[in-house]
């Protein structure tokens, strides 16, 4: 069992955010943040909410997906629920789609804004099975609204 120091990564993630309020900035730094600030990952970025589809925004890993529909595999079944899901093995999810074949379980937050607008899903990927817990989609969560906070937003 992993056990993050989220209150140390969301203190990180303040400090990155400070007087900044772009998001794609925000966001960037916030890929970087998780991918080397968590344990036994291969992949952390964000997909933004385009019309009926999830695209790729920005991330550190190998290259992904670039278009997940809604309803779709996890990220796109995270948004479509807009609840965060915690998946030990990716191979047990119902249409997984294959970005990455190392990947073997994965934890997806919605990014909502207060009002409830759908914006995109954090995603992060382990080659471990059984990497997250609900501890970790709960530190995941605040620090996404944290972040959500921090940016201004596109209409």
């Amino acid at each position: 069992m992993y056990k993050t120091d989220y209150s140390m990564l969301h203190k990180q993630l303040q400090a990155l955010l400070e007087g900044e309020t772009n998001w794609l900035a925000n966001l960037a730094n916030t890929a970087a943040l998780l991918y080397h600030g968590l344990e036994d990952i291969n992949w952390a970025g964000f997909y933004l909410l385009e019309g009926d589809e999830l695209i790729l925004g920005p991330f550190q890993g190998k290259p992904a997906c670039v278009r997940i529909p809604l309803g779709r595999g996890v990220c796109g079944t995270t948004a479509e629920r807009r609840q965060p899901t915690v998946v030990p093995d990716v191979n047990q999810f119902p249409g997984h789609i294959v970005c990455d074949p190392a990947s073997r379980s994965e934890v997806v937050i919605p990014l909502l804004t207060a009002d409830g607008r759908l914006l995109g899903v954090l995603d992060i990927d382990s080659p471990e099975l059984n990497r997250f817990s609900e501890a970790d989609s709960e530190g995941l969560t605040q620090l996404v609204k944290t972040l959500l906070a921090s940016c201004q937003w596109p209409e």
